[in-house]
């Protein structure tokens, strides 16, 4: 920006200069008048007219210098004002925006100030600089909250990651008795761990659990179901096979969750939330529709404006209503599509696309591999009479054993060690699930059901 404002001394000559031009001529012009009408008048009377006169040519003078004095110096100092117009206009439009961009995007003040041009200088650069290190200020104090933040989540990440392992190892030690108080404090710390998920989602940190192979679409759906708490009015109707990449299975699973606790949370508890899959050329349609109230157009604005492509701004959220900014968080960063519509169930539908660069088969389950039977391997036509083998040579070792005089190759191969007694196959997660929605109504399952992962 470059201003150029005049001296005020320079400001005071110039209209006195251009003053003095006009006085000659008033006094020409006054002059010839006054020596007229002296001339014009009787002798008698000429005295006085004479000194009337001139006193009166002395004021018209003195009269017209000062108006033109007036006028070259309001010219002047509108002159000044323009330009100083101008300039706070350049200030505030171009210099002062650069200025907190370079701070905001991590500049220190003293950096950002010595890109600005030296014609600033006076008030506007002391204006500059006030500014430039309040905004640095501010910056370095929302990082380190933000940094407490995340590290505070991270951290709950880890409790709640390790007290979810802990209880579901117990789940499969212990009987029905406790089990479904067990599911009970597993549910709970789930919704824990999710709401530090949403805390690291905010603050840019990375999530708590993180998968390395494709996560089929009812399992995300069953995943997001158990970190809600109302999670038994949630009715799944899905027949899709296809899976979500790991990488993206935990960022979609948690915003499902953010989802249907809002809808379940505005809606009736007498009611059931829906959720509907649909498999498209385009990806995965995912939709849930509640039976609460229809939201407002007010309402309606803000949650669009939420799940948009917008980047996030942390000044906007309200202490309660952290849901829908996850959600955004999550659809950017995974390139997810969030919609509302009216419910054909009377409240509101939310329309999730996941694209197609998300969607993976699930990996194939290897089959268990079974030995040959006994009858079927393989005899020699001819055996040799086996001789008598001492106990390190007859293959307490497990290891082939050959007797003296006979090759390695035609030793016979020892028989395998007895298996050990496999571990009890752990039931699968839906049975887990039957346990816990019996544990949340109050019952107690008919069997002891273990969990599968």
């Amino acid at each position: 920006m470059s201003v150029h404002l005049p001296a005020p001394d320079q400001a005071a000559r110039l209209p006195v200069g251009r003053a003095l031009f006009v006085l000659p001529a008033a006094i020409v012009i006054t002059g010839g008048l006054w020596w007229w009408m002296t001339a014009a008048v009787p002798a008698a009377d000429r005295t006085f007219v004479a000194w009337y006169g001139g006193v009166a040519a002395a004021v018209v003078c003195a009269a017209v210098t000062i108006a033109a004095y007036c006028a070259q110096a309001a010219r002047r100092f509108r002159d000044r004002i323009t330009v100083l117009d101008a300039g706070v206009a350049r200030l505030a439009d171009d210099t002062l925006p650069a200025v907190v961009r370079r701070v905001r995007d991590g500049a220190s003040a003293d950096t950002a100030l010595a890109a600005v041009p030296d014609s600033v200088d006076g008030a506007h650069r002391r204006l500059l600089e006030t500014i430039a290190r309040e905004i640095s200020r501010g910056e370095r104090m929302r990082a380190a909250t933000t940094a407490a933040c995340a590290n505070a989540a991270g951290r709950v990440q880890a409790l709640a990651t390790s007290m979810l392992a802990d209880l579901r190892e117990m789940e499969g030690r212990y009987d029905e008795n406790v089990l479904g108080d067990l599911l009970e404090l597993d549910h709970r710390t789930a919704q824990a761990g999710r709401l530090a998920d949403s805390i690291a989602v905010l603050t840019g940190a990375r999530s708590g659990r993180r998968w390395t192979k494709p996560i089929v679409m009812e399992s995300i759906l069953r995943g997001a179901m158990g970190r809600i708490s109302a999670y038994q009015r949630v009715r799944t109707h899905s027949t899709s096979t296809v899976a979500v990449a790991g990488y993206a299975a935990e960022g979609v699973m948690h915003a499902l969750a953010e989802l249907m606790d809002n809808a379940t949370s505005f809606s009736p508890p007498s009611e059931d939330v829906h959720v509907y899959v649909e498999e498209v050329h385009a990806g995965v349609v995912v939709t849930i529709e509640d039976s609460g109230l229809v939201m407002g157009p007010a309402a309606l604005e803000r949650a669009v404006r939420a799940v948009s492509a917008e980047p996030l701004d942390l000044t906007t959220l309200s202490g309660t209503r952290l849901g829908l900014a996850v959600v955004g968080c999550l659809a950017r960063k995974h390139g997810l599509s969030v919609h509302f519509r009216p419910s054909a169930r009377g409240g509101t539908g939310v329309v999730v696309m996941i694209p197609r660069t998300l969607i993976t088969q699930p990996e194939p389950v290897a089959p268990p591999v079974t030995p040959a039977p006994a009858a079927v391997r393989a005899e020699p036509a001819e055996a040799p009479p086996a001789a008598p083998v001492s106990t390190v040579e007859g293959g307490l070792s497990g290891l082939p054993q050959r007797r003296r005089g006979q090759t390695l190759a035609a030793a016979p191969k020892a028989a395998p060690p007895p298996a050990a007694k496999p571990a009890p196959a752990r039931a699968d997660a839906g049975a887990r699930f039957s346990a816990f929605h019996a544990a949340g109504r109050g019952t107690r399952p008919s069997a002891p059901s273990e969990d599968s992962r």
